[in-house]
């Protein structure tokens, strides 16, 4: 019989994106118990985790060796998500700034209350 020699895996390039990965998790905690404004914290958190999921996707996802024609894909798939992403920040970032909504019903008047009534 042919005997198929096994594909080499690299261990130890998972293993250092394994602990890159962890370092930036940590990192990531270490930025939320950090006194910050909220909005750079978020920015920091977000862009960790921008670089988390890139390493993710070229190693684990073996995007690093694909041809060019598989990042087409990918790419309008970022670029939709960043437009619906917008698309709902404007449609509900009025709350984001003190926008306050009233009742419906608010400019009708208020029947007053029956006395004693049932």
């Amino acid at each position: 019989m042919n005997s198929v020699s096994p594909h080499p895996v690299p261990v130890r390039g998972y293993l250092a994106v394994f602990a890159t990965l962890l370092t930036l998790t940590l990192v990531t905690v270490a930025v939320a118990s950090l006194n910050l404004s909220e909005s750079t914290t978020v920015l920091v958190a977000v862009s960790i985790a921008t670089i988390k999921a890139s390493l993710v996707a070229v190693f684990f996802m073996h995007l690093r060796g694909e041809k060019p024609m598989v990042f087409w894909p990918l790419g309008l798939t970022a670029v939709l998500f960043a437009a619906l992403f917008a698309f709902l920040l404007w449609t509900e970032g009025d709350h984001l700034f003190g926008t306050k909504f009233s009742d419906a019903f608010g400019s009708a008047p208020k029947a007053a209350p029956v006395e004693g009534g049932h």
